[in-house]
């Protein structure tokens, strides 16, 4: 008798179940961060790529990166990060810019920044 086919877990059933099996110190703020993200711009998605929520819009723009218990890690990784300009993006590299929050206030404090770099980066990733 053939296995019964296990339909595909959704991107939300993937993250949720990311989300609740990560153990992070800074766990609040990282949810925080992702309901900023997700509120930033009506053409955001969530997923997990690269082992840790990720955001999209077409095209791959951000994912946080986890590794650091200290901060809280956003990686953007599209090559038009390179031309926005925020005192909250730091390296210089060609292709990407970081981010980091050490804690719930920073996230508040930075909650309109982010959201305005995000916006930015949808709209210049789907020129």
């Amino acid at each position: 008798m053939p296995k019964p086919i296990t339909p595909q877990k959704t991107d939300d059933e993937k993250v949720s179940e990311y989300m609740q099996l990560l153990e992070h110190p800074l766990k609040a703020e990282i949810n925080a961060l992702r309901a900023i993200i997700m509120a930033a711009h009506p053409a955001l998605r969530e997923r997990i790529k690269w082992n840790a929520p990720s955001y999209y819009a077409g095209v791959d723009l951000v994912t946080f990166n986890l590794r650091m218990t200290s901060k809280v890690h956003l990686v953007f990784h599209h090559a038009a990060i390179d031309n926005i300009s925020s005192a909250l993006l730091e390296g210089d590299y060609k292709d990407r810019r970081m981010m980091y929050f050490e804690n719930m206030t920073e996230v508040e404090t930075h909650r309109a920044e982010l959201q305005r770099i995000l916006v930015e980066l949808v709209t210049a990733a789907a020129a």
